[in-house]
């Protein structure tokens, strides 16, 4: 695994957790 595919990861999983905070408290927006 090279740093590009660790920073890939990193920004993945840090999208995917404000899509869920998004969906699940939408009053935040």
């Amino acid at each position: 695994m090279t740093a590009f595919d660790v920073v890939v990861l990193v920004i993945a999983a840090a999208l995917l957790l404000y899509l869920a905070v998004a969906l699940l408290r939408p009053e935040r927006f």
